[in-house]
């Protein structure tokens, strides 16, 4: 088992007055030759946007793009004619394929928007743009759910990468197993809230760590906690 840790303080910060986000991965004017992500996982943002503000119309190509609000309305548009309001217990999938433009703008006028954004390399390029938005509210705590897979894993959100997105929430004292879901794998885990020792790393708030070489492995809860768990190929 190999483990990187990626601590909340050693992230990439950009703060422009309407938004302050913090980078796990190079971004943006944030470089680190060694945070060029993690396998197939090449961004991971923590966004904050404040009211009335978001992101104006711009494009993407040839990437699975994944946002999950924690507070606040994400109001998305895009070029495939999509618009939609995305909320906590929400999650979207977009894959820019060939080439997409879109905007995410706050939803509110004076609370502030949270959310993540993550970007995974698809296995392949030029695939048809496409976009998907499910709900994940009223999954049971303490248990890991597979929230978005590859496309023939049968899952209602999907991407093209053999790669897994799970979410849990754990109470305090409980456990969660997860099993990795292909050979050569990598697993990233991205401790939202509370605390957590996972593969005997203990993760505060908005840290992280990066797994490689382990079939399975242990997530404990030390507080009520939220993790995001991405299951990647690492070549």
């Amino acid at each position: 088992m190999t483990i990187t840790r990626f601590d909340a303080t050693t992230r990439g910060h950009a703060d422009f007055g309407w938004l302050d986000s913090y980078h796990t991965f190079s971004f943006g004017e944030y470089y680190d030759p060694n945070r060029m992500g993690f396998g197939a996982l090449r961004v991971f943002n923590d966004d904050t946007v404040i009211g009335g503000a978001g992101f104006g119309t711009h494009p993407h190509r040839d990437m699975e793009i994944i946002s999950i609000p924690l507070d606040g309305v994400i109001m998305h548009k895009d070029s495939m004619g999509h618009a939609e309001a995305l909320r906590p217990g929400e999650v979207q999938v977009m894959s820019a394929g060939t080439g997409i433009t879109h905007s995410e703008y706050n939803g509110s006028e004076s609370d502030v928007l949270k959310f993540l954004q993550i970007w995974i390399y698809p296995e392949a390029r030029g695939v048809t743009p496409r976009y998907q938005q499910t709900s994940i509210e009223d999954l049971p705590r303490n248990q890991g759910h597979v929230i978005i897979g590859p496309k023939d894993d049968g899952r209602p959100l999907w991407i093209h990468q053999h790669a897994w997105l799970s979410i849990a929430r754990i109470d305090a004292g409980n456990q969660v197993f997860y099993q990795t879901k292909q050979t050569d794998n990598g697993v990233f885990v991205f401790n939202v809230s509370g605390l957590v020792d996972v593969a005997a790393e203990r993760l505060q708030e908005r840290d992280a760590v990066g797994i490689a070489d382990a079939s399975s492995i242990v997530m404990q809860a030390v507080s009520d906690c939220y993790v995001v768990i991405i299951d990647v190929p690492m070549q």
